[in-house]
């Protein structure tokens, strides 16, 4: 033993039944009694049991090693090993188990906090079949007969609820020091531990863990002694360890993994990242002004203390519910330094580009973990799931849609809860996962439910047995984390509902589900098949080409079914693919190329709370992770096959499959610049902000023509106006409309905008006009370049009864004279 010496290898010693391995450091004064009790039990423990004692000392400095050395000259079985410097407690016990020969191995801390007799409860647990066995005083059935101070005692309860929620799930009492071990696999854990301080409790733990050896948590004795070297900032040091230890574990593979996905997400958004305040994607349509404003506006809200549930910035006077739009507050609230930093379009683009990496890793996480173990079909598995067609085409503008990365964590956790072993933790932490997923994206949150409701019925259809086992326990994690999940959710989902500006449902048409040849079809940003013709044909825009997943893929993904279908996990995710297909095709399904229409699964659902808001196309993106996790399990089948010639034509086979779908980077254009008249803050002239007034477009922005927010945004928000892009209540039923509710001048002028007419404006249209610029609180109405301009200008000009001044590259209006 590198640093240790043994002081004495007595004959025999391969014979020992039982080894008690004591660490020490300075223990001069506490050591003598407990090896008293100790050699004394078990010398009247019956004779034709052999023992040995081991007491390693940790350098120490006082005269601890003469207290060993005296007990030793009347009890032979006494040991002594040293180290020549003080290292730890891991250090110590490493050292001693090492030195051990007991069939069984006991390690106690040189306190004997829990006394020796306890010995036998643990000793049970192992002859009942563990491997191990821990005494525990938070086990039911444990006696503390001598407290801490209250004070130590609470942060010791804190730092241990960290240590085993983090490092060992399940086990209520990591850091008791009185654990009794198979002695083999206690020398092959401990010779195979890195840590040297108190975290080697946690490392043991979890190697037993990690082997599948069975571990008792078993309820003693304990009372406190005084002169503990355990401080309250030691489980800080133990939780650092043990991060420290993760962090060295990780595979290379894993990391490189995580790398690739970083670069392919940079690759996708790289027209952006040229110049990101100055580049626009023009697939987004007016979801990047969109988007860039929720995550300023919510930055502005975050610093200035005010509700980031509501606004009134755009949709004056009646304003935004914030809640009810997706703002995806569970990422634009941490970004708000980044926002006020560098700006809302550089926050944007890097939570969109480190989202899909983090999505992508997680995804890779998940399959290695439940799925397959070798890293390269993981990795492939991962990237489809995150950078499949759909997935793409969101990637222009929809964040939610793409930052994903807690979906794989909330499916494991409901994997962890059909175990059964730990459903209450479970539970908890699926509560406050799906707490945070509420805050990143509800409508995701709903078709990941769908999709694991689908594999849920297939795999007990396929394994009734594993169902009869798992649906208790899963039933009671879901019902714990329902009671941690709605109180904390409750408040903003009754704003979303009934709040300011809340409204009952969207309606998208009666129709927006997918084409069967969607499913078979190329995306327009695939960068090998990529067809815009047939894509644009096929989906309502370029942000929602929800399905082209392409024939190859459908055909391999059919054949790996086939080749695999004994296999139950197989039969679930065909289903579930097959099933968020069928769902996706709408509640009315045209037969291609014929005027035959069938009803479809989704009208079931399409009149429903919460599903009449869904474009039922998008739940052809669950088909994603499956077909990932189906070419996980074929790639590792194909590298596990003996043939040479069966290898190489399955893996061109998978290569031909996703060649015509590998994502080309996004389109990227120059952006309009933003008139200097905002830019340069001269409409602070026209619009007096502390009355109340608003900088009024020309025409009003909506979901056509939102670069009114752009200027909005450039301005740090200082001015309201009215009008907007967003979801907002019409009506008295408050149906769900795009945009703030239309009035007569905004109609007029969003006219003339998409028509070029104009029409004929006398007396009533210009008392209509000053109505509606007095419930907007109007200062100034600002009319940019572009298209029907002219048009525009003579409209704003008959209903305002005279001419414009052209001011800092606009047309401007000041209607503080009455007009």
């Amino acid at each position: 033993m590198s640093g240790a010496v043994r002081q004495e290898d007595t004959p025999g010693a391969h014979e020992v039944d039982l080894s008690v391995v004591i660490p020490a450091y300075n223990e001069e004064r506490r050591l003598g009694p407990t090896l008293d009790a100790i050699t004394r039990h078990l010398r009247e423990a019956g004779e034709g049991t052999s023992w040995e004692v081991i007491v390693v000392d940790d350098g120490s400095t006082d005269g601890t090693r003469d207290v060993v050395t005296a007990a030793a000259a009347d009890e032979p079985r006494l040991q002594l090993v040293t180290s020549p410097r003080n290292r730890g407690k891991g250090n110590a016990l490493r050292l001693g188990v090492c030195a051990s020969y007991g069939h069984r191995v006991l390690v106690t801390d040189a306190d004997l906090a829990a006394p020796i007799e306890e010995l036998e409860h643990l000793d049970k647990a192992l002859t009942d079949g563990h491997a191990a066995a821990i005494g525990s005083r938070a086990t039911p059935g444990a006696t503390i007969e001598r407290h801490q101070h209250p004070l130590r005692e609470y942060l010791g309860r804190a730092g241990n609820f960290l240590i085993r929620g983090l490092a060992v799930p399940g086990i209520r009492d990591t850091q008791c020091g009185f654990k009794l071990f198979d002695g083999d696999r206690a020398r092959e854990a401990f010779g195979a531990s890195r840590l040297n301080g108190f975290g080697i409790d946690v490392e043991i733990l979890q190697h037993f863990r990690r082997s599948g050896w069975p571990v008792a948590e078993v309820p003693v004795r304990w009372a406190h002694q005084s002169g503990s070297k355990i401080r309250p900032w030691d489980y800080a040091r133990v939780l650092a360890e043990l991060t420290a230890l993760k962090a060295r574990s990780v595979r290379r593979a894993d990391l490189l993994a995580a790398l690739a996905f970083l670069l392919m997400s940079v690759l996708l958004y790289a027209g952006r990242w040229i110049d990101p305040n100055h580049r626009y994607l023009p697939d987004s349509l007016q979801d990047q002004n969109q988007w860039e404003w929720f995550f300023a506006v919510t930055a502005d809200n975050v610093v200035h203390l005010r509700n980031p549930l509501f606004t009134t910035l755009q949709g004056f006077p009646d304003g935004v519910n914030l809640m009810a739009n997706t703002v995806m507050l569970g990422v634009s609230v941490p970004f708000t330094p980044v926002t006020l930093t560098l700006g809302p379009a550089v926050s944007l683009g890097l939570a969109m580009t480190l989202g899909l990496t983090a999505t992508a890793t997680a995804w890779y996480w998940l399959i290695v973990r439940r799925v397959v173990r070798h890293r390269g079909a993981a990795f492939t598995g991962a990237a489809l799931a995150t950078f499949a067609p759909p997935m793409v085409s969101h990637a222009n503008a929809h964040p939610n849609f793409i930052v994903l990365f807690m979906m794989p964590l909330i499916i494991d956790r409901a994997l962890r809860l059909c175990e059964g072993t730990r459903v209450r933790r479970d539970g908890i932490v699926l509560g406050l996962m799906a707490t945070y997923q509420i805050f990143l994206g509800e409508e995701p949150l709903l078709l990941a439910a769908m999709g694991m409701l689908l594999f849920a019925v297939a795999y007990a259809m396929a394994r009734p047995d594993v169902a009869k086992e798992s649906w208790r326990p899963l039933l009671k994690g879901t019902g714990v984390a329902l009671l941690v999940c709605l109180p904390l959710v409750a408040f903003p989902l009754s704003w979303q509902f009934f709040g300011p500006q809340s409204y009952t449902s969207v309606l998208h048409g009666d129709n927006a589900g997918n084409s069967p040849l969607a499913l078979l079809s190329f995306a327009e940003r695939s960068l090998v098949a990529g067809d815009e013709e047939t894509a644009n044909a096929l989906s309502l825009n370029p942000t929602e080409q929800n399905a082209f997943y392409g024939w190859p893929l459908a055909s391999l993904a059919f054949a790996i079914v086939i080749r695999l279908w004994e296999r139950a996990l197989v039969k679930a995710l065909a289903f579930t693919v097959v099933g968020a297909a069928l769902l996706s095709l709408g509640p009315r399904i045209r037969i291609p190329l014929t005027d035959t229409v069938i009803p479809g699964p989704w009208a079931l659902l399409s009149d429903k709370p919460l599903f009449e808001s869904v474009i039922e196309g998008r739940v052809a993106m669950v088909c994603a992770p499956a077909l990932g996790m189906l070419l996980a399990l074929a790639i590792e089948g194909l590298t596990r096959s003996p043939h040479t010639l069966t290898r190489f034509l399955g893996l061109t086979a998978v290569a031909a499959a996703l060649v015509p779908i590998a994502p080309a980077p996004l389109k990227s254009v120059e952006r309009s610049e933003v008139p200097a008249f905002i830019a340069d803050g001269t409409w602070k002239s026209y619009v007096d902000v502390d009355a109340g007034e608003t900088l009024v477009p020309v025409p009003l922005p909506d979901p056509g023509n939102a670069e009114a927010l752009h200027w909005q945004t450039a301005a740090h928000l200082e001015f309201r106006m009215p009008g907007g892009y967003f979801n907002g209540p019409f009506g008295e039923e408050r149906v769900g409309i795009y945009g703030a509710a239309p009035r007569h001048t905004s109609n007029l002028l969003r006219e003339v905008r998409y028509s070029g007419v104009v029409p004929q404006i006398g007396d009533n249209w210009r008392a209509q006009a000053r109505r509606d610029f007095t419930y907007w609180k109007a200062g100034v109405l600002v009319l940019a370049p572009q298209g029907y301009d002219q048009q525009l200008r003579e409209a704003v000009e008959k209903l305002v009864g005279r001419q414009g001044k052209w001011v800092g590259g606009v047309w401007v209006w000041d209607l503080h004279d009455g007009s």
